[in-house]
Order: structure tokens, then sequence, then C-alpha cells
């Protein structure tokens, strides 16, 4: 049976240990609230460690699930770090969004310690991650990706191996460009529709039914058609992070982002209205309220003409 420890159980890596403990692996849970891991861990039949560093002096394979860069570094780095507790023929492997820069950093530390390492974030939601259903982008040497493709293939139907390592992060980060387009396409049309007269569910079948019903679409139904009962699955303040990785990486490589900063700024107005914690399908209700002032304004100023 191999060891996973998965440090880190916000919802993606709660969802992950969920389908790690279904396909047998021995799991182990680490978080900075330790509350949270050993909750996760009694449900699951797993067991929890202090420290990320016990995590990896045990575990066949390490993987991180962390919301910012800061968190994965604290991870990683220093005395109760994943790199002093590392262990030879261990791999380890971030899943987190972060920039290319961070797995690398991490790179000479895994190899002293004898350990593989890769970066192999996500596309997919929480309900996918639980259903071992998620996409896997992998970057590292095809080694070390071979070594922890059994317990990979526990989260994931499509493994692909992007490059040298950093390659993945930096490819996560064109991935979320396109569902950040997507996001706010859904919103556009959606309002547009329902503005003309359309009945939100309606629209939302013919949008998946259609030739853009991309596999996004699909499961955003709910939280598009009755955002205020459905779960979170990717938080504002979350697509905000991101957002300022894309442009980071963007301006760094030369590439035009004209509808990703446009993305970046109803991002922005979305949480200024509704707060960070709400799931990025917010920003069509955002786009109702803009339209309903707009159109108060709009008559207002027809009426102090006539």
């Amino acid at each position: 049976m191999t060891t996973v420890a998965v440090v880190g159980t916000g919802r993606m890596g709660s969802a992950m240990a969920r389908s790690l403990a279904r396909s047998g692996s021995d799991l182990i849970l680490q978080n900075r609230t330790p509350d949270r891991a050993a909750a996760l861990a009694s449900e699951l039949g797993g067991r929890t460690v202090a420290t990320p560093a016990e995590a990896a002096a045990v575990a066949d394979v390490v993987i991180t699930m962390l919301a910012n860069q800061e968190a994965v570094e604290s991870a990683w780095n220093g005395p109760d770090g994943l790199l002093s507790g590392a262990r030879s023929g261990s791999v380890l492997v971030d899943m987190s969004t972060v920039p290319p820069s961070v797995i690398e950093s991490f790179a000479a530390g895994a190899s002293a310690a004898g350990a593989g390492i890769l970066d192999a974030p996500v596309s997919g939601s929480v309900p996918l991650a639980e259903t071992g259903k998620l996409t896997i982008m992998a970057g590292g040497s095809a080694e070390d990706l071979e070594r922890a493709r059994p317990v990979l293939e526990q989260l994931a139907t499509s493994i692909h191996h992007i490059g040298p390592l950093g390659t993945a992060a930096a490819l996560k980060l064109a991935v979320n460009t396109l569902i950040f387009g997507l996001n706010q396409s859904v919103s556009e049309a959606l309002v547009l529709a329902e503005r003309a007269g359309i009945s939100r569910e309606i629209a939302y079948d013919v949008f998946v039914a259609g030739a853009a019903g991309a596999p996004y679409v699909n499961y955003k139904r709910a939280a598009f058609v009755d955002p205020e009962h459905t779960p979170v699955a990717f938080s504002l303040d979350l697509a905000a992070k991101d957002l300022r990785l894309i442009l980071d990486l963007a301006d760094a490589v030369g590439a035009p982002m004209p509808q990703t900063r446009v993305n970046q700024e109803i991002v922005q107005a979305a949480t200024d209205e509704f707060g960070p914690d709400r799931d990025t399908s917010i920003v069509a209700t955002h786009l109702r309220g803009r339209a309903s002032r707009d159109m108060a304004v709009a008559s207002s100023r027809k009426g102090s003409n006539s």
C-alpha cells in the first residue's frame, strides 16, 4: 500500500484526500489548522501529523494543495517544512496554483534529500477532485512522474507531462486564463438572455447543449442558475490571486492579455460588492445589478429631459 500525504485540507485538498482514500491509499493529512485535518482523517480512516516535515518523513508521495505562494513556501521551507523531512525515494508534488519560480526554488533541496519533485497543478472542480476525474499537468523529470503516477491516477482521468519543472505551473495559469474568460462570457450571455425575456434555466440548458458547452459550462450550471444556494467551488479571492499571477507571467513573457485585464476588473468589482468568499459565478449577479442600475439612470435622465 502506498503511503500518501496531503498537506492542505481546504476545498480541493479535502476533495483529493477523499478520492485517494476511496482508492485505497494509506492516507496522512496535515493542515495549518490541525482540527480541520483531524476531522477529515476521522471521516476517511487516515491519520494526521503535526508538520509537513513529519509528512515527508513517512510518505512515499507528498501532495501540497495550498491557497497561495506564501502558504506553499511555508509548507516546503524551514525546519518544519517538507524539504527538511524529505527522504530518499519519495516524490514531492505541489498541485497549487503558484508562479513557476516557486517549484523551481525547491529543486535543489529535493535533490539533496534524494527525493523526486514535480509541479502538478490540476484542471477541474471540487466534485471532479472527489471522483478522481481531474486533469493533471505535470512538470519535472519523466522518472519522477512515473514514480508518482500510480497516486496521480487515483485523482485524474488525464495526466499530461508538460516538460521540465515549472512548465506545468505556467500552463495552469494559461488554463485559468481560459476559465476566467469562460466565466465572464457565460455571465454576460446569461444576463443578456435574461434581459431579453428568456428564463435563466432555459438559456443555460441551451448553452450546455450548444457549441460552447465546454465541461466548465456544464458543471457550473447550478452555480450560475441558483447562485444563492450553491456551495462555493472557486472563490473570488482565489480568482483575484490567480489573475494577478497570470498578468505577472504575461508581463514577464510579453504576452498581450486585453480580455484578462477586463476580467480582473470585473472580479474586483464583484468582490467589492459581494465580498471575497463568493463563487466566481457571482459575476453574473454583479452584471444583473449593473444592468438594473444603468437602466434606472437612463430612465431618470429620460424623465428629466422630457
